[in-house]
Formats: C-alpha cells, structure tokens, sequence
C-alpha cells in the first residue's frame, strides 16, 4: 500500500519542512489537519493526481499553541455519550452478509 502522506525533509538540517498529502486525504482529514497547523504550526502541500495544487500553513505572524492552550481546548470539548458504545455493538451484532441472491 502506498502511504497518503510523505514528509519532505532538509537533508542538511534533518528538520521537517512540510507534509505532501492529497486532496482526498485531506478532504477526509481536515480537522485533524487544522489542528495540526493550529497546534503544531505544520504546514501541508496539498496534491491532486501526484501534482501539487495548493499549500496550507499558518496564518502569517500566527504562533503555535502552548500546551497549555492545548490541553484548554481538549479539556472543554463536550462529554463523550456513553451510548456510543451500545450503539456501535449494535450496529455490529445485525450486520449480517446479504442473502446470497442464486439460492
């Protein structure tokens, strides 16, 4: 399987300088991405068909989180819903194959 995402990294400096990832992933992963560049001042290139379309990066003169303000935002974020649980067990237990259609 070919990874989604490739770091570009300085080989003189061994520092990482942005992640390559698709639309597609990121379509698929866009709040994690933009915590990513809030909370750790990442930046993205941003490719469509292996060809770089666009990149994502802090805001000029924005500075990365604290951890401090990190644990802020993760500690205020809403109760989990204990029925979650139940509810994805149940989902699983009446998944069952469709009928096979040549009996």
């Amino acid at each position: 399987m070919i990874p989604t995402c490739r770091k570009i990294v300085d080989p003189v400096k061994y520092k990482i300088m942005e992640t390559r990832i698709s639309a597609t992933e990121l379509a698929r992963r866009l709040g994690d991405i933009l915590g990513r560049i809030r909370y750790r001042g990442d930046s993205f290139l941003i490719e469509r068909s292996g060809r770089p379309v666009a990149r994502i990066a802090p805001a000029p003169g924005a500075t990365p989180a604290t951890l401090s303000e990190a644990l802020a935002a993760w500690s205020t974020t809403a109760e989990p819903d204990p029925a979650f649980a139940d509810d994805l067990a149940r989902i699983k237990a009446e998944d069952r194959p469709p009928a096979d259609p040549w009996d």
